[in-house]
């Protein structure tokens, strides 16, 4: 047993069935390291958002090795840190803050998660065209890592299309495609041509129950993704799946995003197969997720 101590936790909101403390704390206990992973959830602490800077002072006064970042504050956190990794400058949005030699340095491992899990559960998918609903910090990285992929076309939609717009300036300062800022009304009109929908909403969640579009205009000809994984399989993943739809549930996303913070709160590898193993164990399922 290493004597080294990892105490590390998660900021956000709704956030108490997290299956992060356990694919954190079983990698840990595999490579022997003494790990305690704990729950900060705004909701249960009466805190909004805008809180989360007071948090990750206290986080540092007590002794934390790092924070994952969730709903609502990937943004939000990004002013209260010292320093930012070029992943997560690039996008403007932080899901991992780690503590070192007295100053917050923030990263995004969700981008990496994301390009991860859709490559597993989609190895042969063509980008081409796609719709991306939620121009939050997920929306942010799912935009980046289908840019990467080879997505030519890029159609945002958000109820805040300052934002969506936002989002595609970020994209395009770095990667060279068509995008389009849209509010949701006019997602089923663009993707009636489209190639793939990606879900970087809340909207399916625990606490959020529904679906970010009427499924009326999900196609078979379609793949759909989801950033959600709780529950795995969301209303709208199960009604693409039962269209015929290719379909890429969160599962991928939330195992390949642990496994690469894990590494940055312990300098060590997580093995991403293991932690996938662990997942569908905890998730009651047997598939590629």
């Amino acid at each position: 047993m290493n004597d080294e101590r990892h105490l590390v936790g998660l900021i956000g909101s709704g956030i108490g069935t997290s299956m992060s403390p356990v694919l954190h704390e079983r990698e840990a206990d595999r490579q022997g390291l003494r790990y305690l992973y704990k729950i900060i959830d705004l909701e249960v602490l009466g805190l909004a958002a805008g809180d989360v800077g007071e948090l990750l002072s206290h986080a540092r006064q007590l002794g934390f090795r790092g924070l994952n970042i969730t709903h609502p504050c990937k943004q939000e956190v990004v002013k209260y840190l010292d320093e930012l990794a070029p992943e997560a400058a690039e996008l403007g949005a932080v899901n991992t803050v780690v503590f070192r030699h007295g100053r917050a340095v923030g990263h995004n491992t969700d981008r990496y998660g994301f390009a991860q899990g859709l490559a597993r559960a989609l190895p042969a998918v063509a980008p081409g065209h796609v719709v991306l609903l939620g121009a939050g910090g997920a929306g942010l990285a799912v935009a980046s890592a289908l840019a990467a992929a080879g997505t030519r076309r890029l159609t945002v939609a958000d109820l805040d299309l300052d934002r969506a717009q936002r989002l595609l300036r970020s994209i395009t300062a770095h990667h060279d495609l068509t995008v389009e800022a849209i509010t949701p009304e006019a997602a089923p009109d663009r993707l009636a041509a489209a190639d793939g929908l990606v879900n970087a909403t809340p909207i399916g969640m625990e606490g959020h129950p529904g679906v970010p579009i009427d499924l009326v205009h999900v196609r078979p000809e379609l793949w759909v993704a989801d950033v959600i994984y709780r529950p795995l399989e969301t209303e709208l993943i199960r009604a693409a799946r039962q269209r015929g739809c290719r379909v890429a549930d969160g599962g991928g996303m939330v195992v390949y995003q642990a496994a690469a913070s894990f590494r940055l709160f312990t300098g060590r590898a997580g093995d991403e197969e293991a932690m996938y193993r662990d997942f569908l164990e905890l998730a009651g399922g047997d598939r590629d997720a």
